[in-house]
């Protein structure tokens, strides 16, 4: 990595870009106008743009015109981040890159700034080798129309995109919508994306006493919420671990045998799944292959429990409340809306005697989505892949959720083509999360390639 893109990178990251938290909301917006700028030095036509109602992180638009009869690509990706909690478990500071072995540790260095800002780099050189951008060649082949799409919230919901996109279908017309934030396979064996699950999630709160209670002068009389709130979550699934949630998998659309027959053929063993997690591979549906449990079947998750006392040495009350924090993927064929309302009424059934049941916080997200493996566009993909490595590409569908690009392929009229470098030891979401050079140049030779094929 040349100088020049090494300080680049090194200072988009240490923007504290959390789109989830309000108090960052100037971290974020600082971000999308280094990335707008960024975009300007490259001959884009660049602007943020925000919803009409409440305070959110801006979304980065920019757009360069193409030769004639050339095609429209629209690159998407998130320049917010998760939280770095607990910081305390982080090895290096969280917002400050650090190399370590080859490795760029630091809240962001894979998801996305990382795989975001070396597609970019990718942009950079596919437009410098045509002689733009400050190069010197001569241009060989058409440029296509690119647009390009930043957001600060798809940690969060795509809140903002979500609202905007269906009023930018204009703007947001293209042939083809690239996205890189996902992972290659565990060798680094390229990997080509035939379907997201889709998320959606939200706060569970069980309420009881009016306050905390002596445990003794109070129980046996009292309700406990942190009891009941263990028992509402439990109810959530059968001892066999498969969700018992009536309706809640309404209208699910299984893979076909093809894609079953894929996805298992790139599938790690059990023995390397036990040593990325850290203990057996059990969740989920007993009988089940771990590909169909994380790929193709909808699961419902709890992120966390709050209730009661949690300090050291013991404090003998009954909580006044409970909150659960609860996600769910969804298949393709789900819709949001029938799977929340689903748990909604399990849960509402089930509310314990003498507590009060709040469910708050639901953010709708997007349903699951599914390509078409003969789809011209994979075959593209999967010719310029094989030129990158000879084992050629793999399909995946990925556990994981983009919920915007199912909003986004609606609104552009685009193809999605979603292609990533991260590997599990990347640790996104995690403590000391990092990002390889190894895997930046992969991601930025795959940008250049890409938009050359085009």
């Amino acid at each position: 990595m040349e100088q020049e893109t090494r300080n680049e990178y090194f200072e988009l990251l240490k923007f504290e870009s959390v789109g989830g938290d309000p108090a960052k909301l100037r971290d974020c917006t600082a971000c999308a106008m280094w990335l707008e700028k960024w975009l300007e030095r490259l001959g884009f036509s660049a602007e943020l743009v925000l919803p009409e109602k409440g305070f959110a992180p801006p979304v980065v638009f920019a757009e360069r015109k193409g030769d004639e009869g050339a095609p429209t690509a629209l690159i998407y990706g998130h320049y917010d981040v998760q939280p770095a909690d607990p910081v305390e478990e982080w090895k290096t500071p969280p917002f400050e890159p650090t190399v370590v072995g080859g490795r760029v540790h630091c809240r962001g260095a894979q998801d996305d700034k990382g795989q975001l800002f070396a597609f970019l780099c990718g942009l950079r050189d596919f437009l410098r080798e045509r002689g733009e951008a400050g190069g010197a060649a001569s241009r060989p082949a058409p440029v296509p129309a690119i647009k390009v799409v930043l957001e600060g919230q798809e940690e969060s919901g795509s809140a903002a995109l979500s609202a905007l996109a269906p009023g930018m279908r204009r703007r947001l017309a293209a042939d083809v919508l690239l996205v890189c934030d996902t992972s290659a396979a565990p060798d680094m064996r390229p990997a080509i994306v035939a379907g997201l699950r889709g998320v959606s999630h939200f706060t569970i709160r069980l309420t009881g006493p009016s306050r905390d209670l002596h445990s003794g002068e109070y129980g046996g009389i009292a309700p406990n919420p942190a009891q009941g709130i263990a028992e509402l979550v439990a109810s959530l699934h059968d001892a066999d671990g498969a969700i018992a949630v009536p309706g809640f998998a309404a209208g699910m659309e299984p893979p076909t045998d093809a894609e079953r027959r894929h996805a298992e053929a790139a599938a790690p063993s059990a023995d390397e799944l036990a040593a990325d997690i850290g203990c057996p591979p059990e969740g989920g549906e007993k009988g089940k292959s771990a590909v169909e449990r994380n790929s193709f079947l909808p699961t419902i998750e709890v992120n966390g429990i709050h209730s009661g006392y949690g300090g050291p040495g013991a404090k003998t009350v009954i909580p006044s409340e409970a909150i659960a924090k609860i996600s769910m993927r969804l298949a393709p064929g789900q819709t949001p809306r029938r799977a929340f309302d689903a748990v909604k009424a399990h849960l509402e059934a089930r509310v314990p005697r003498g507590m009060r049941l709040f469910i708050e916080d639901w953010n709708v997200g997007a349903g699951g989505l599914r390509l078409p493996l003969d789809s011209p566009i994979f075959r593209l993909a999967s010719h310029v892949l094989s030129e990158m490595d000879e084992r050629g590409p793999v399909f995946q569908w990925d556990g994981a959720s983009i919920p915007v690009v199912s909003i986004l392929r609606e609104a552009s009229g685009a193809s999605p083509l979603i292609v990533g470098w991260g590997q599990a030891e990347d640790r996104i979401h995690s403590p000391n999360e990092s990002y390889s050079f190894a895997q930046f140049d992969k991601a930025r030779e795959w940008g250049r390639r890409i938009l050359a094929a085009l």
